[in-house]
């Protein structure tokens, strides 16, 4: 009776054959494995930092929209021109009121001369 294991042994002068073109097969799969999972760790890397880069907007924006309304961040130059405006009309008002003003007691004098 013959050993079924003992046909086969593995020593330093076993040899293994390949064909070539399943040896080019398989290093062109290796290769597209290796290209495949460098272009997915790669994109997951910039979605990484497109999610940081969003983060820090919003946080800017939410600073910028508290901070705006309230006047911490300055003004527009088409504020500051209003406000120049605004002054100017201020000083014409007053000027206007005081020559109504004028106005009301001459005629009220006037009415007075009258009687």
């Amino acid at each position: 009776m013959t050993d079924k294991g003992a046909g086969f042994e593995l020593n330093q002068d076993t040899s293994m054959g390949i064909n070539i073109k399943w040896l080019i097969q398989i290093i062109i799969v290796a290769a597209m494995v290796v290209w495949g999972y460098f272009g997915v760790t790669s994109r997951i890397s910039q979605l990484e930092i497109d999610v940081l880069r969003m983060k820090d907007s919003v946080e800017l924006n939410s600073e910028f929209r508290i901070k705006w309304p309230l006047g911490q961040l300055g003004a527009l130059p088409d504020d500051a021109e209003q406000n120049m405006r605004l002054g100017f009309i201020e000083k014409d008002m007053v000027k206007i009121e005081a020559h109504v003003d004028n106005l009301r007691i001459k005629n009220v004098q006037q009415e007075t001369q009258e009687k």
